[in-house]
């Protein structure tokens, strides 16, 4: 059955490129390649960190508009151009991200090496805002009509913590009119991508009295505390199917080599094909980080917060804060507090 879905689909792709305006279309593409590029460029040589994609934003709009997309930027900062099909019932929506995940600062000059272009963010996702770019332009010069509404996007937050907010905020407003969503991310024409994976990003801050590495020796620290969370959960076993991966990716703390931390901070990527994985794998990390806390106390007082920084497909949690206070841990009372969820674990 899938192989004769496989034919029915390139048939009709055959059939499609066939017709006078699509064939004009993607003779533009053929003869523009370089134009194309040079757009890739102009965008990927504009930052775009994380929070920080304005500048980014208003040259894809005015390229857009160039493209005679209806072009306007929603209140968080998407760029969105329409091109009107028959029918207004109807949206596909083609979607590339504007942020890059390299901070500010960062020097994004593209540098030409033989055929290969390399830069910080040339690929994810300069290839992607390419892709909206010339194939709204190639659509345009092959003067080409279609039945549903199409929808080309530049979005902000892809990366990190912007937790999807822009391609989020898309969905909800076309909601069921949209026929199909396409995220074009990256360089790669070797697959399709069809299956989303779920993914929980956390942070998790634990803080101590401090000292000095002398006269204070023996006091809790946190990054050591920090350290045998990492190493319990590093053992908890991880499936291959369902497929799923964790990383500690940022770690922070300290500010000299001779003081016990006052504040140890670490962020985790969670990952899964599996929703109910995740659900595994985040109740590993909240024992295995409450537990590195409980091992490292000794005389004083420990603080261990887990933040939810993100997660997709679905928010389940924003904020999940867990505190140790307690110098003999046999006995905990667990409280529920509002209007977050969150734990607080006490000495009894």
């Amino acid at each position: 059955m899938a192989t004769l879905s496989a034919r029915a689909a390139d048939e009709s792709i055959e059939k499609l490129a066939q017709d006078p305006t699509c064939a004009h279309a993607i003779e533009w593409i053929d003869k523009n390649a370089a134009w194309v590029t040079d757009q890739q460029i102009r965008l990927t040589e504009i930052p775009a960190p994380e929070f920080k994609e304005a500048r980014r934003g208003d040259a894809l709009r005015k390229l857009f508009e160039a493209n005679g997309l209806r072009v306007r930027v929603d209140k968080i900062g998407n760029v969105i151009g329409e091109r009107p099909g028959s029918s207004s019932k109807d949206v596909v929506l083609l979607v590339a991200h504007l942020d890059t995940v390299f901070p500010t600062g960062t020097n994004v000059t593209v540098k030409r090496n033989a055929s290969r272009l390399e830069a910080p963010g040339i690929s994810d996702n300069g290839a992607g805002l390419a892709a909206l770019i010339g194939v709204s332009r190639a659509l345009s010069e092959g003067r080409v009509r279609t039945t549903k509404t199409l929808v080309f996007a530049g979005d902000v937050g892809e990366e990190g913590e912007g937790n999807l907010r822009g391609v989020r905020a898309l969905v909800d407003e076309f909601g069921p009119r949209l026929s199909a969503v396409i995220a074009i991310d990256g360089p790669s024409i070797e697959h399709v991508t069809t299956q989303g994976i779920a993914s929980r990003r956390f942070e998790v801050t634990i803080t101590g009295p401090g000292g000095h590495s002398w006269s204070d020796f023996g006091a809790p620290n946190p990054i050591t505390a920090l350290s045998r969370g990492i190493v319990k959960f590093s053992s908890v076993k991880v499936p291959d199917d369902p497929r799923s991966s964790y990383n500690f990716g940022v770690i922070e703390g300290g500010t000299s080599v001779n003081s016990i931390p006052s504040r140890a901070t670490v962020k985790i990527d969670l990952r899964s094909e599996e929703e109910s994985e995740l659900d595994r794998l985040e109740s590993a990390l909240r024992d295995s980080m409450q537990a590195g806390t409980k091992d490292e106390i000794a005389a004083s007082i420990l603080q261990e917060t887990l933040r939810h920084l993100r997660e997709k497909p679905e928010m389940k949690r924003d904020v999940l804060k867990l505190g140790v206070a307690c110098c003999s841990p046999q006995k905990f009372e667990l409280l529920q507090g509002a209007p977050q969820p969150a734990v607080l674990l006490q000495n009894a």
